[in-house]
C-alpha cells in the first residue's frame, strides 16, 4: 500500500469536541493505492492549538469523506479538479460537527505530495 497526502495544509479554526475547545485543524486530501485500485479521501482533524507552538493532533475529532475509489492509479488531472473543490468538500464536513475552517488564517504553508 502506498499512501501519500496529495496537499495538507493547517489553518485557524473554530471546533468544540468531547467538551475540548479546537482552534486549529489540519486539512489533507490524501492518495492511497493498493492492488491496483486508488482512493482519494478528503479529511479534517480538529486539534486544541493552544499557542503557536501547539500542533499536537488529537485524533478525537476528525472528519472525512472517500471522494473516489476504484481501480487506476494516481491522475494530476483528477487531484487538481478535487483540490478545485476541496475548500468546499471539507467546509461540509466540518459543519457536520458544528466546526468551521478559516480559509483566510494559514497556520503553515500547504506541503503538495
Amino acid at each position: 500500500m502506498k499512501v501519500i497526502d496529495v496537499y495538507e495544509q493547517y489553518f485557524a479554526a473554530h471546533a468544540e469536541v468531547n467538551g475540548v475547545e479546537r482552534r486549529g485543524v489540519k486539512v489533507t486530501l490524501t492518495a492511497t493505492s493498493e492492488e491496483g485500485n486508488i482512493t482519494y479521501e478528503a479529511a479534517a482533524t480538529f486539534f486544541p492549538y493552544r499557542d503557536p507552538e501547539d500542533f499536537v493532533i488529537s485524533y478525537d475529532a476528525v472528519v472525512s469523506k472517500v471522494l473516489h475509489h476504484a481501480k487506476g492509479r494516481r491522475s494530476k488531472k483528477r487531484e487538481e479538479a478535487y483540490l478545485k473543490i476541496f475548500q468546499a468538500i471539507i467546509d461540509e464536513l466540518a459543519s457536520s460537527i458544528g466546526a468551521e475552517v478559516y480559509w483566510d488564517k494559514p497556520l503553515r504553508e500547504a506541503r503538495r505530495g
